[in-house]
């Protein structure tokens, strides 16, 4: 039950941070430097939770921590900048969707890398998640500022964002660090990876505007940090054939709250609708037979 919460809190939570991001940036429109700044705080919210939940007599052994460090580097680290440009360039509400896509790729990987047998229930999802992608591929009626760049940043995303489940979900049964004190770890190198990517890109250009990020994209900060800690418990406590299909939602959580706050902006319309539903299902069908 505690699971199944926390999947659904997750999940809620990571569609909710699509929009705050999309409400930062028309405030400070700089990907990388909210990247960071996203980043920072979630790192901030996810040490915290950490302190609080872990016994004062836990000991931290590097040999179970440093897995999640490279976990880190592909999410939130690389995928984070790629996400932030594709809210911007697509708008939160496709860049929600297509994120939902997750499991599509996350399969892909296990097929190849870890010689997962293809089975009817898994090749069924995947043609539900292609057909979602028809649905949104058909949309006569975008936001003016959509560009399709927004599209290919938020699929590499999302394949990174795979890649670290398809890690995650196996570090989980090798290690005995608790998951509220190994998500702030991740989150710590993912936060360090967008900094050395800020500083090889623009040495210390972007340090001016990086308090006014932190300001601005607070409230996207806070929502990762709480979803970040929420999905690394709910994977510790439950099956992954229960929380996987849950985290999926994301997708329809990212429609219904850019549907509420960003109606005039993401011109939310029947087949983004569709597309999310049909992507969804997909997510919620590999998920369930994994």
């Amino acid at each position: 039950m505690a699971a199944v919460l926390l999947a659904c809190v997750s999940a809620a939570l990571f569609g909710a941070m699509a929009v705050a991001i999309r409400l930062a940036l028309r405030r400070v429109p700089d990907p990388e430097v909210g990247a960071l700044a996203t980043s920072s705080i979630a790192l901030a919210v996810t040490a915290v939770i950490g302190l609080v939940s872990a016994p004062p007599t836990a000991s931290l052994a590097p040999g179970d921590l440093w897995p999640f460090l490279l976990a880190g580097v592909l999410a939130p680290g690389s995928s984070q900048i790629l996400f932030m440009r594709a809210v911007r360039d697509a708008g939160a509400a496709r860049t929600a969707v297509l994120m939902g896509t997750a499991p599509l790729f996350s399969v892909a990987i296990a097929l190849v890398a870890l010689d997962e047998p293809a089975r009817a229930p898994l090749l069924a999802g995947a043609a539900l998640i292609i057909a979602g992608g028809i649905a949104l591929a058909g949309e006569r009626v975008r936001p003016a500022d959509f560009r399709r760049l927004g599209v290919v940043f938020a699929l590499a995303a999302t394949v990174l964002f795979a890649a670290r489940d398809n890690l995650l979900r196996w570090l989980v049964g090798e290690t005995d660090a608790r998951a509220l004190v190994t998500a702030p770890v991740s989150m710590a190198a993912g936060a360090a990876t967008i900094a050395v990517y800020l500083l090889v890109t623009r040495r210390s250009a972007w340090a001016g505007g990086y308090r006014r990020a932190v300001r601005a994209f607070l409230p996207a900060g806070l929502l990762f940090g709480v979803s970040y800690s929420a999905l690394f418990e709910a994977y510790y406590r439950g099956r992954v054939t229960v929380v996987s299909p849950l985290v999926a939602t994301e997708s329809l959580w990212g429609v219904l709250f850019s549907g509420l706050l960003l109606r005039r902006t993401e011109l939310v319309g029947r087949r983004l609708v569709v597309g999310a539903i049909l992507i969804v299902a997909g997510g919620v069908l590999i998920g369930a037979w994994r």
